[in-house]
């Protein structure tokens, strides 16, 4: 018996917009029709025969539809689904986030009589003059009659008040899982665990002083997300929230994950504000679940360095330093930093910075017990260039001493039995100081200019690194190569009224600037040439002397020493450590190239990475 699609599928889901259980759920067949993708999705018409609906498959599900399992004209088993209003158009969207191929694509599209989209907006009122029916014996007339289309919304409000008062009641909390929540939905509920909660933080900006704290939440199906609170919405759920409590939420809004800041794996990040409500989930436990580790081994930290993602690290503690005091450039704020060393089984060593709580508390607790060398497993550190390669934690960061994991029991075993008396290295030893910035991981990572230039689509997800040797083969002399920078903070200030600059973030008025770097030059190696960003540090490098230096020379009535620099400056080789990233600039996605840090050549190294690439080639022959 062939498999057809289910009759009137769509009012079965018009009829239950956001079921709680998937197996309650009727069994949904429907057509796929009109598939295209829109970024890691894809998108569709359900068809039913008589009606369409639009739709779109989660992102989980586009394996299935590049697998060829999910087809266009093919059949699908709805499992699980969220229908929602489109707040600008008479419509509605169904959202499938679970689902199952159970036809490939048919020789055409399903229709059955009285084909019409419940989408459209309808007609109020419709005229039938009259209906023509075949019977056996011939053709029957039936008189006019007047018949009223119905809209979806008239349809479900009719079904609701046909319910039972309990089941009515039902509908109004209506829990939805986090992963069919999109920014356009503008009703919904979701019954969430507090997984991890971070510390309520003041923040300065143009704008105005404000405080700001973040939890991450997981649903029963163990999709997480991040939720953000600024200022009164801060201080209303910042005692609210308690680690491994379960609460309903709703009156939120969705915005797509900023990659810098987010922790979780979410396209979607979540802000809750004053006017958001919570409940606890009473008949819940409370519990504090396990943290989730993705542990990045010492030696393979070169790619995360200067970066936008975080990393998870585990170690054994190697020594711990007294805590420090630390004043910021940006507030003047003194706050206190500890550093420890830990290393794990590549023998390499990173230097990791705690700050404030992490280094008064944790960071005590470790160095009492130094000497019994603990391990340590770390979430959310940002990778710097400070000695090579360093760590620093955030106030995101999450620290476990010895914890009860197969990770941390493989590295004490190993530590134990042989890592006590192996000699360990730092990750940025035998650098010289002209190196430290990066250059540590430029022979681990080579690849040719065309290896990037010619895949447009790298960096779509997130930035990438790699090095490249190149020789800088052209800068524009006429392009605006800097700008007027604050002297503390070094961010961008503008003419004061009466005289001197005004700084928007040190919120102060300062009789002189300095000028930092901001460029575009064009770089060239053997397979391809591009051009590429270039910030004020790493543009010092390239052309020997500071922005203000420049600008002197540009100013001189002939302007030939200007040119003259900036012609030294070619054709000369670097190493180049660069981030690769798309942007979409009128809706037309390019390739964003910006170089992190440079190095001179090293002749000796770089003749030894030749020989070990010579040998490689004689191998693989």
């Amino acid at each position: 018996m062939s498999i057809m699609v289910t009759p009137e599928a769509i009012l079965l889901i018009l009829a239950n917009p956001c079921p709680d259980s998937s197996s309650d759920l009727p069994e949904i067949i429907v057509q796929v029709t009109d598939l295209k993708p829109t970024g890691t999705k894809y998108m569709f018409m359900a068809n039913d025969g008589k009606t369409k609906v639009r739709a779109l498959l989660q992102s989980a599900l586009s394996s299935e539809v590049t697998s060829g399992n999910i087809q266009n004209l093919g059949l699908i088993r709805i499992l699980d689904y969220t229908l929602n209003d489109i707040p600008t158009k008479n419509e509605k969207f169904l959202i499938v986030s679970k689902c199952e191929a159970v036809s490939p694509a048919l020789e055409s599209e399903v229709k059955t009589e009285g084909d019409e989209s419940l989408l459209k907006k309808p007609k109020l009122e419709m005229d039938v003059m009259s209906e023509v029916k075949k019977e056996a014996n011939g053709i029957v007339l039936r008189p006019k009659q007047e018949t009223v289309a119905k809209s979806a919304a008239q349809i479900v409000n009719e079904q609701n008040r046909n319910m039972a008062p309990a089941a009515r009641m039902a509908m109004t909390k209506r829990i939805q899982p986090l992963v069919s929540l999109n920014p356009y939905q503008a009703n919904w509920t979701i019954k969430v665990r507090v997984t991890s909660k971070g510390n309520m933080r003041s923040y300065k900006n143009a704008r105005g002083e404000g405080c700001v704290f973040n939890v991450e939440l997981t649903d029963e199906n163990g999709t997480q997300i991040q939720a953000t609170m600024f200022n009164d919405a801060a201080r209303k759920f910042y005692d609210k929230f308690q680690m491994g409590k379960v609460y309903y939420i709703s009156k939120g809004t969705l915005k797509v994950a900023n990659k810098q800041f987010k922790t979780v794996q979410n396209d979607y990040e979540m802000t809750l504000n004053e006017n958001s409500e919570m409940e606890e989930a009473s008949n819940e436990a409370a519990f504090i679940p396990e943290t989730k580790f993705n542990f990045v081994p010492i030696d393979e930290l070169g790619p995360y360095v200067n970066g936008r993602e975080l990393v998870d690290v585990i170690g054994v503690v190697q020594s711990v330093s007294p805590t420090m005091s630390i004043r910021r450039k940006i507030n003047n704020e003194i706050v206190p930093k500890r550093d420890i060393t830990i290393a794990d089984e590549t023998k390499k060593t990173v230097v990791v910075s705690l700050w404030n709580d992490l280094a008064t508390s944790i960071g005590q607790e470790l160095l009492d017990m130094a000497d019994k060398s603990p391990v340590v497993a770390i979430k959310s550190l940002k990778v710097g260039d400070f000695q090579g390669v360093s760590l620093s934690a955030l106030s995101k960061s999450v620290v476990v001493v010895d914890p009860d994991t197969p990770e941390a029991k493989k590295l004490r075993s190993w530590f134990d039995s042989e890592g006590k008396e192996t000699t360990l290295a730092a990750i940025g030893s035998g650098l010289s100081p002209s190196t430290q910035s990066g250059a540590r991981s430029m022979y681990t990572d080579r690849v040719p200019l065309s290896h990037i230039t010619s895949n447009p689509s790298l960096g779509e997800e997130k930035p990438v690194f790699f090095c490249i040797k190149a020789y800088v083969s052209y800068i524009k002399p006429d392009q605006t190569m800097w700008y007027r920078a604050c002297k503390t903070c070094n961010k961008k200030v503008t003419p004061a009224v009466e005289s001197g600059y005004w700084c928007e973030s040190c919120q102060k008025n300062e009789q002189e600037c300095s000028l930092r770097y901001i460029m575009v030059v064009k770089v060239s190696d053997a397979s391809d040439e591009a051009y590429l960003s270039v910030f004020n540090d790493q543009a010092e490098k390239i052309i020997g002397c500071a922005a203000d230096e420049l600008d002197m020379l540009k100013s001189d009535d002939d302007n030939s020493s200007y040119q003259m620099k900036l012609k030294e400056t070619t054709w000369l080789p670097h190493l180049f450590r660069v981030s690769v990233a798309t942007n979409e600039y009128n809706n037309e996605k390019r390739q964003r190239i910006t170089i992190r840090s440079v190095a001179p050549i090293d002749y000796a190294t770089e003749s030894k990475y030749l020989i070990e690439e010579i040998s490689k080639m004689k191998v693989s022959k």
